[in-house]
């Protein structure tokens, strides 16, 4: 079936704006998560953890706003795949973007739990006695497990949408295969290992494990499904 120029030059678009959406998400997430929040964030020591956010008020800033340009670029990339897809197959195309437009409203959410952590910490005159600081700490905590938990729910429906994507990608005979399996492995990790954090938390050397074992698609498959779309999506095959 030929395609029409407009047809052709909307893929493109659409391509590009996946593409680059993508990067932008990766490098920011590096920061946000990586960095910031893997750094300031001490699991099971409440003490520390507050004196760094206390001590890294504008870096902890900096955590949430890389989140909310997360958020942005995620909706850009359901819309994106949506339009790149849509030829291939309307309806997975089209219930593949509602996954990650819901997987963005859930991160929005787990979202205002770092909110709530930077109105408690931004004050430091109000921690007049000891315990007034265990009572912030320890709310502090239980916003921080709530961030965890609403994104590991969010991540199972993400794990969803990488599966839709990856399905219709295998249909497709331009994208190339190896890119459709890493986005279904992803799509298994993703699920996996987020639901064993939200049901099986205690099982924490199985989680490491799982982890390891899909790190490379989960960082590779859709990273490169973004690199391919931003080089050659929806270009005409060379041959032609």
């Amino acid at each position: 079936m030929a395609i029409s120029e407009k047809d052709l030059s909307n893929q493109r678009k659409s391509a590009l704006t996946a593409g680059i959406s993508l990067i932008i998400m990766t490098l920011v997430s590096f920061f946000s998560y990586g960095f910031v929040h893997g750094n300031l964030v001490v699991q099971g020591d409440a003490s520390v953890t507050f004196n760094n956010i206390v001590s890294s008020n504008n870096l902890f800033k900096g955590e949430i706003l890389g989140w909310i340009i997360i958020m942005i670029t995620d909706i850009l990339v359901a819309w994106a795949f949506y339009v790149y897809l849509e030829p291939i197959n309307q309806k997975l195309s089209l219930f593949g973007a509602w996954l990650r437009l819901t997987y963005s409203a859930i991160l929005g959410i787990s979202i205002l739990n770092l909110i709530f952590v930077l109105l408690l910490t931004g004050n430091t005159s109000d921690f007049s006695s000891l315990k007034k600081i265990e009572q912030t700490q320890a709310f502090m905590m239980l916003f921080l497990d709530a961030f965890q938990l609403i994104w590991s729910m969010g991540l199972v429906i993400f794990g969803g949408h990488l599966l839709i994507v990856g399905c219709v990608a295998l249909k497709s005979d331009v994208i190339p295969k190896v890119i459709s399996i890493l986005l279904l492995l992803a799509s298994i990790g993703y699920m996996v290992i987020h639901l064993c954090k939200i049901f099986l938390p205690q099982y924490e050397a199985i989680i490491t494990i799982l982890n390891y074992v899909f790190t490379i698609p989960m960082i590779v498959g859709e990273l490169g499904f973004g690199i391919w779309l931003l080089l050659r999506g929806g270009k005409l095959p060379k041959s032609v």
